[in-house]
């Protein structure tokens, strides 16, 4: 080895191996012509081939068409299910074209200013470099490189067929060559075949920061974060913290929100439920969704948001941003840590600065410190809010509230009206969702001190049924709005059957749910009126003055 040689770090005499390799197999090929035709399956064969695992082939399906896959198998032996992520196989000569364009086509996607797309600019920037190198790769291998690029510089690296997979919630690494467990709406948490090796997986967290435009390293090793297509991100750098080496844990970001209809088909409400909390957002009834982790409290509060009045002031406050909403008129905030010289901007700050905005309702995505103060100080002052909190139980949320580092006066949190405490449970095989309780806050009571509160709604968990018990805030809505007990029941049953058709219609994309509800506010008879003449012939009118076949529906059908 030369002394030149001897002075280049490793992974520098690499990459030098891999350009002479590179040179030497394209000498022959130089003023070759690159493919400049689309792909088409039928004409230029598959870009990623089928493959055999070990197990019983349970399903498969598309994560990124044409590109990669998922198959599931069982295990008989072990009773377990595991999940195998299929992307395009590559040949060494293709390996090292791939090394070599990493770096070469890096620059460029970094620092050149570029009309168009990304993956415009990606395949161009491709088909330069390979005619530089002078390699004529057919239109599937082109493709195959397109990929890879594709993955490391726009998508999310190896994790990325399993961000495309729709029923993936949670994507969990926990250290250095460890496979990677997800969360899966069908096979609840199951081992899949993508893992890192201790260089990659360092270098890894360090880029999905920097993407993020945050910092992590070994002095400041933990790291929470909201991913470029709006994915929360926990990081762990190295093995001070996380023995195992770094780790991480994405919770997945749907641009295609749960709508009310959804939570109706997972059984997580029922009708009666549903109907309740739209009487009482709709007559400004402050709501707190707690629960333990991954019980749905997110999820079932950003749905029911769909219930807000149009063109109602709104205001979103978030650490991470997770609520999405079809609504005109509402402003999204987000916390920010500090950057350089400038300060935190904690949710209590976006809390205070949003009552100077004059919103008429608040969504705060969860309550655990001071804010909480100012959140029942805008309760009391007129401004409905809704938001969440970690708890299991009525009792519970009520501790939390009182005590550190809450710390909310009994008084104030009286003005609290339904609180709905969801649980994440098994039901037969299952893991469900459920709103286990769903309770009213009375006041304090005069002879203990203590506040009180009764069951609205209970889930009995043996036989998967809601009962419902004592309604008193249905009773207060009725008074204010000077509705008799059979103008109340009425209005009652309409929107059970208001959402009943929707659900049987299969009518959850959330542009299209929110309309709905929108116009049964501006015209509820006449929107009945449709609702009943639909019934009759098979029909719904999803747009003013336009009658549509229910099948035409194309929202991508979504597990529970």
């Amino acid at each position: 080895m030369s002394r030149d040689d001897a002075s280049v770090r490793p992974e520098e005499h690499s990459t030098r191996s891999v350009r002479q390799r590179l040179a030497r197999a394209v000498e022959s090929l130089r003023g070759s012509s690159i493919p400049e035709e689309s792909y088409r399956p039928g004409e230029h064969g598959r870009i990623v081939g089928d493959r055999t695992f070990d197990g019983e082939r349970v399903e498969a399906y598309w994560l990124n068409a044409p590109f990669s896959y998922a198959v599931i198998t069982h295990d008989d032996e072990e009773n377990e299910h595991r999940y195998y992520a299929v992307e395009p196989d590559l040949d060494r000569f293709e390996r090292d074209v791939l090394e070599t364009l990493y770096d070469d086509v890096r620059v460029p996607l970094l620092y050149t200013e570029h009309g168009g797309n990304p993956e415009d600019v990606l395949r161009s920037e491709l088909r330069t470099r390979l005619e530089r190198y002078g390699v004529e790769p057919d239109v599937a291998g082109f493709y195959r490189l397109y990929y890879y690029l594709y993955r490391r510089f726009q998508g999310f690296g190896k994790v990325d067929p399993l961000m495309h997979d729709p029923y993936i919630e949670d994507i969990s690494c926990d250290g250095y060559n460890l496979p990677l467990y997800a969360y899966h709406d069908g096979y609840q948490d199951i081992e899949t075949n993508v893992s890192f090796e201790e260089t990659g997986l360092d270098s890894y967290i360090v880029r999905m920061a920097q993407q993020a435009g945050r910092h992590i390293s070994v002095g400041n090793p933990i790291v929470e974060t909201t991913l470029v297509d709006g994915s929360r991100a926990e990081l762990a750098l190295g093995e001070e913290v996380t023995p195992h080496g770094s780790a991480f844990t994405i919770r997945k970001y749907s641009d295609e929100p749960f709508t009310p209809i959804d939570l109706l088909e997972f059984g997580t409400f029922s009708l009666g439920q549903m109907a309740y909390l739209w009487l009482g957002i709709e007559h400004n009834k402050n709501i707190v969704f707690a629960g333990g982790t991954a019980s749905g409290k997110t999820t079932s509060m950003n749905a029911i948001s769909m219930f807000v009045p149009p063109r109602s002031k709104l205001i979103t406050i978030e650490d991470t941003r997770e609520l999405s909403l079809y609504h005109d008129n509402w402003l999204s905030c987000v916390t920010r840590e500090r950057l350089d010289e400038a300060a935190n901007v904690t949710m209590y700050d976006l809390l205070r600065s949003s009552l100077r905005h004059r919103p008429e309702y608040i969504i705060v995505g969860e309550v655990r410190g001071e804010e909480a103060i100012t959140l029942f100080q805008a309760m009391n002052t007129g401004h409905t809010t809704l938001s969440t909190m970690h708890a299991d139980s009525v009792q519970t949320v009520i501790n939390r509230l009182e005590n550190e580092p809450i710390n909310v006066p009994r008084p104030m949190v009286q003005s609290l009206d339904i609180l709905c405490v969801q649980r994440l449970a098994r039901f037969g095989s299952e893991r469900v969702r459920r709103a286990g309780t769903i309770a009213e806050i009375e006041g304090i009571d005069q002879r203990t001190g203590e506040l009180d509160y009764t069951g609205a709604y209970n889930w009995d968990s043996a036989t998967d049924t809601f009962s419902e018990g004592t309604e008193k805030l249905t009773e207060e809505i009725r008074e204010e709005r000077g509705w008799s007990k059979t103008e109340l029941l009425r209005e009652l049953q309409r929107r059970r059957r208001f959402l009943a058709f929707l659900q049987e219609r299969g009518i959850s994309q959330y542009e299209q749910f929110t309309a709905m509800v929108n116009r049964y506010y501006a015209v509820p008879e006449e929107v009945m009126g449709r609702i009943e003449a639909a019934e009759a012939d098979g029909r719904v009118d999803l747009d003013a003055g336009a009658v549509v076949d229910p099948g035409s529906n194309e929202a991508e059908p979504r597990s529970g």
